[in-house]
């Protein structure tokens, strides 16, 4: 079994901070304590409020959130919490004794996106604390979840993102005929709680926040002002859509952007005129001559 590892991650609020793990620590259930009683279910929680300086605890998916009093800073505990969460986990400790008594309902509605060929499906509940895609039941070795769909013949490829899957699916079919029977499968199989991805899958693919922010860190200037532009300007559109857009190099010679794109942006035929129109004329109108062209690559 996978060793964890746990990460200090900063939030909005300087009174709270995320301590993010390599696997999960809840399937698909969310638990906050105020106080020691609270957190009678959580054996964890109860560790961490013998911290003087603990307010508030918060578990949910692969990270603890922790809330503190203003006696410490963060900068002078937060190693150590990190280190004492780290080990507990890896002795074995429980994180919750909680069940949930009734099966939570979970709502799943269907999206067209601009890919005729892509339909989002959107969940009331958070899935994922990354972005995944798997383009054949071999790449999904690492999601059950996306493997299970592989199950029906007409699907080609999955991504996922927090609240959503999109669904990209063969012409041999038309989406009125399998809608429903999508919508039905990934409602049922979020309300028995089974695994989404298994607990490495970010940790294997590179993708827990520790592993994104040192290969941000290992860039050059140029690439990290494009990576900027493109998660507060570029990436919430896209994403609304059912798809996302990776950055993948830059080429200081040429100033040639590449940019991965993935599940609804992925193949879409209206793709590489958004990518002309919109990403590179953003990026040439922010950035200057720093960039000549813009390249894309589906996921």
């Amino acid at each position: 079994m996978t060793a964890f590892k746990v990460f200090p991650q900063e939030t909005s609020n300087p009174k709270i901070l995320k301590f993010e793990a390599n696997q999960f620590l809840t399937q698909h259930d969310s638990f906050e304590y105020s106080n020691i009683d609270e957190a009678k279910g959580s054996p964890l929680a109860q560790q961490l409020f013998y911290l003087p300086f603990v307010k508030k605890v918060y578990i949910s998916g692969n990270f603890v959130a922790i809330e503190r009093f203003d006696i410490v800073d963060w900068e002078d505990v937060k190693v150590e919490v990190a280190t004492q969460i780290e080990s507990y986990l890896n002795k074995g400790g429980e994180i919750t004794t909680e069940k949930s008594k009734t099966k939570e309902a979970v709502t799943i509605y269907a999206e067209s996106t601009p890919n005729p060929s892509v339909l989002k499906f959107v969940a009331n509940k958070n899935l994922v604390p990354v972005t995944f895609e798997f383009n054949s039941i071999e790449e999904a070795k690492l999601s059950p979840f996306a493997t299970a769909l592989f199950q029906f013949p007409f699907i080609k490829s999955v991504f996922l993102d927090r609240n959503y899957v999109s669904i990209t699916k063969f012409d041999v079919i038309e989406w009125n005929d399998i809608t429903l029977e999508l919508r039905t499968f990934i409602k049922n199989y979020i309300e028995d709680k089974k695994e989404m991805v298994t607990n490495n899958a970010s940790e294997s693919l590179e993708k827990t926040s520790a592993q994104l922010n040192q290969a941000y860190e290992n860039l050059d200037d140029t690439s990290k002002e494009i990576i900027n532009i493109l998660e507060q300007y570029i990436r919430p559109a896209v994403a609304s859509d059912g798809g996302n857009i990776v950055f993948k190099s830059y080429d200081p010679e040429t100033k040639l952007v590449k940019v991965i794109l993935q599940g609804a942006c992925s193949g879409c035929p209206s793709s590489t005129f958004t990518l002309k129109n919109g990403i590179e004329n953003m990026l040439k109108e922010m950035m200057g001559p720093k960039i000549e062209s813009v390249e894309a690559f589906n996921g």
